[in-house]
């Protein structure tokens, strides 16, 4: 085994647990990788509250304030699986500190932008940016924690990732309401140049470099060239989708799956040889609990994501609230996300995916019965009667990211955790493009035959809870599967695969 310099080596699969030396600085090193990985999932929804802003002072046409958030989010999910593989055959500390310094000078680029074209070309480099920190953030969690250490620093992890989903419209809200004036927007981009410089002098110092051993160096080029295809094929027409693009380009889908089944024919050719794939199939077919994981996430994120933007449409036009005033309207799902996420981490190894199908039901009837106030309550109280709904879908939500991601990803090889951790939150982002593509665009569509606000909304939601009772059904079919396969006096399959036992017999 080779080590890293602070003792946090990446290990062959069933290497023994007891060869694990902790590395001291595992903690603080985790929170430098959360502080980069909060900034960066935030800059996908804290942007949109001031998109208005935006146009009217770079004089800039919808379409092209769209790109602004779109723009980001295609180099986001373009870059995720081959990032973490660079970050797997390279050195992912490395990798990690320049898409960090990258993510720096492009966030002061978009603040200091002067006109429209400079910012939409700053926000796709610093997407790309983001995207090539991401999957290293859950590699760096494989490599420096096992056991139930691992179980608690994914726990953080999920909270970070549900936080800035959710807390997006309100901290954007909250810059907006604290800069004042035209050019207020352009703080949105600036807070993140303090806080990243402070996170590159701390990782400098805090991170592990990766160790290398023979033949990890490879990298399938031709592997990125059919999957970044792949991806786009599938990304553009939704992030084309208010300008029509969903009806123009709805053949990019099927030429996305074309190039796809080429890339997975690859991999799998790559794999008989014994060649380093960029991605291993073999993670969807061996590792326990990982392509189960992978689809409750992308059907979650699917209908989560576009909730907030279709939130966001109905308390600023609908209830002519104020963005700071709308981002506070659903704090109280950030709060108890937040709350939940931390508990759920130290309760994983003991129930398994039982959290996750607890947590969907209290976001299905959080979000359900947020609905159904908003719906018939008085407008004047509704929001804020609806609030303590909010919160029981938040502490859902919390049971459902930090769970789901520390079962999908725990028993993944630490040699693939950052192309598997760059394939999960792949299928994430796609799942969160389609839902911001499409459930604004039914809010819109409702609303524009009917112009009732109410009727809109409850229309979105319902569409968003019909992907939740989705990921519900797969989650409960994967509970029911594991309580079937193990005695009632057994330990849970996590349990059993992070035990020393186990690992050594792998």
């Amino acid at each position: 085994m080779t080590t890293s310099a602070s003792g946090a080596g990446d290990r062959d699969p069933g290497a023994g647990e007891d060869e694990y030396q902790p590395d001291p600085h595992r903690w603080r090193a985790l929170w430098v990788t959360l502080v980069a990985g909060f900034m960066s999932l935030l800059d996908v929804t804290i942007v949109a509250v001031a998109l208005p802003t935006i146009q009217n002072d770079l004089h800039a046409s919808p379409a092209q304030v769209q790109w602004v958030v779109s723009g980001y989010t295609l180099t986001f999910a373009l870059a995720l699986v081959t990032a973490g593989r660079l970050g797997d055959a390279l050195d992912r500390r490395r990798i990690f500190l320049l898409a960090l310094c990258g993510f720096v000078i492009f966030s002061a680029v978009c603040g200091a932008a002067p006109d429209i074209t400079l910012l939409v070309v700053a926000r796709l480099a610093q997407g790309l940016a983001a995207g090539f920190m991401a999957p290293q953030n859950s590699a760096f969690i494989q490599q420096l924690f096992r056991g139930a250490e691992r179980g608690r620093a994914f726990g953080y992890f999920g909270a970070t990732v549900g936080i800035s989903s959710a807390s997006g419209p309100l901290i954007g809200g909250s810059i907006l309401a604290l800069a004042g004036g035209q050019e207020g927007w352009r703080w949105v981009f600036y807070v993140n140049v303090p806080i990243g410089i402070l996170a590159v002098l701390l990782g400098r110092r805090l991170l592990p470099r990766t160790g290398r051993s023979s033949g990890r160096g490879y990298v399938d080029v031709p592997g990125v060239l059919l999957l970044g295809l792949g991806v786009f094929a599938f990304m553009y027409p939704l992030v084309r989708a208010e300008s029509g693009g969903l009806g123009r380009l709805w053949w990019m889908f099927m030429a996305g799956v074309l190039v796809l089944g080429v890339f997975v024919r690859r991999q799998r050719r790559l794999v008989a040889r014994g060649t380093r794939p960029l991605l291993d199939p073999r993670l969807f077919t061996t590792v326990r609990g990982y392509a189960v994981g992978a689809g409750v996430g992308t059907l979650y994120f699917l209908g989560f994501s576009g909730v907030w933007l279709v939130f966001a449409f109905f308390y600023q036009h609908g209830l002519g609230f104020s963005p700071l005033r709308s981002g506070l309207a659903v704090t109280p799902f950030a709060v108890g996300s937040a709350g939940a996420a931390v508990v759920a981490g130290r309760l994983v190894d003991r129930f398994g995916r039982l959290l996750t199908v607890g947590g969907l039901v209290g976001v299905i009837v959080g979000l359900g019965g947020t609905a159904l106030l908003l719906r018939f309550a008085p407008l004047d109280i509704a929001p804020w009667i609806a609030a303590p709904v909010l919160f029981i879908g938040g502490i859902g939500g919390g049971f459902v990211v930090s769970p789901n991601i520390t079962m999908t990803l725990r028993d993944v090889p630490v040699r693939m955790a950052g192309a598997a951790g760059g394939a999960l939150q792949t299928g994430q982002r796609l799942g969160a493009a389609v839902g911001t593509a499409a459930l604004p665009g039914l809010f819109y569509l409702v609303l524009g035959s009917g112009d009732d606000y109410r009727v809109a909304l409850v229309v979105a939601l319902s569409a968003a809870l019909t992907t939740m009772l989705a990921s519900l059904a797969l989650a409960s079919l994967d509970w029911w599967r594991d309580r079937r396969t193990r005695g009632p006096h057994q330990k849970c399959p996590q349990e059993v695969a992070n035990s020393p036992v186990h690992a050594r017999q792998g």
